[in-house]
Protein backbone atom coordinates (compact mmCIF):
# COMPACT_ATOMS: atom_id res chain seq x y z
CA UNK A 1 0.00 0.00 0.00
CA UNK A 2 1.64 3.20 -1.16
CA UNK A 3 -0.58 5.84 0.40
CA UNK A 4 -0.16 5.95 4.21
CA UNK A 5 -3.52 7.70 4.56
CA UNK A 6 -5.16 4.43 3.53
CA UNK A 7 -3.44 2.34 6.22
CA UNK A 8 -4.89 1.32 9.54
CA UNK A 9 -4.12 3.48 12.57
CA UNK A 10 -1.89 2.66 15.54
CA UNK A 11 -3.19 3.14 19.07
CA UNK A 12 -0.77 6.08 19.46
CA UNK A 13 -2.08 7.77 16.31
CA UNK A 14 -5.66 7.20 17.48
CA UNK A 15 -4.87 8.82 20.85
CA UNK A 16 -3.25 11.79 19.07
CA UNK A 17 -6.27 12.15 16.77
CA UNK A 18 -8.60 12.08 19.77
CA UNK A 19 -6.61 14.86 21.45
CA UNK A 20 -6.45 16.97 18.30
CA UNK A 21 -10.19 16.61 17.71
CA UNK A 22 -11.07 17.35 21.35
CA UNK A 23 -12.41 13.93 22.32
CA UNK A 24 -11.53 13.39 25.96
CA UNK A 25 -13.04 9.94 26.47
CA UNK A 26 -13.53 6.72 24.58
CA UNK A 27 -17.28 7.31 24.81
CA UNK A 28 -16.94 10.75 23.21
CA UNK A 29 -15.20 9.49 20.10
CA UNK A 30 -17.34 6.34 19.96
CA UNK A 31 -20.51 8.44 19.81
CA UNK A 32 -19.01 10.76 17.20
CA UNK A 33 -18.11 7.96 14.77
CA UNK A 34 -20.96 5.60 15.58
CA UNK A 35 -19.25 2.69 17.27
CA UNK A 36 -19.43 1.13 20.72
CA UNK A 37 -17.10 2.42 23.43
CA UNK A 38 -15.72 -1.09 23.89
CA UNK A 39 -14.67 -1.07 20.23
CA UNK A 40 -12.63 2.09 20.81
CA UNK A 41 -11.11 0.42 23.87
CA UNK A 42 -10.00 -2.55 21.76
CA UNK A 43 -8.42 -0.17 19.23
CA UNK A 44 -6.60 1.79 21.94
CA UNK A 45 -5.31 -1.43 23.52
CA UNK A 46 -4.05 -2.59 20.13
CA UNK A 47 -6.15 -5.77 20.36
CA UNK A 48 -8.07 -4.92 17.20
CA UNK A 49 -6.89 -2.73 14.36
CA UNK A 50 -8.73 0.48 13.53
CA UNK A 51 -10.62 -0.21 10.30
CA UNK A 52 -9.12 1.63 7.34
CA UNK A 53 -12.28 3.67 6.62
CA UNK A 54 -12.37 4.89 10.23
CA UNK A 55 -8.66 5.69 10.14
CA UNK A 56 -9.14 7.61 6.90
CA UNK A 57 -12.09 9.56 8.35
CA UNK A 58 -10.13 10.52 11.47
CA UNK A 59 -7.09 11.57 9.44
CA UNK A 60 -9.31 13.75 7.24
CA UNK A 61 -10.91 15.36 10.31
CA UNK A 62 -7.49 16.03 11.85
CA UNK A 63 -6.24 17.56 8.58
CA UNK A 64 -9.35 19.77 8.36
CA UNK A 65 -8.89 20.83 11.99
CA UNK A 66 -5.33 21.96 11.30
CA UNK A 67 -6.18 23.74 8.05
CA UNK A 68 -6.44 27.53 8.35
CA UNK A 69 -9.67 28.96 6.98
Amino acid sequence: MDDPRLASMSPQELRAAMRTLGYETQSDIAKAIGVNRSTVSLWLDGKVGVPRPVAMLLRMLVAAQRRPF
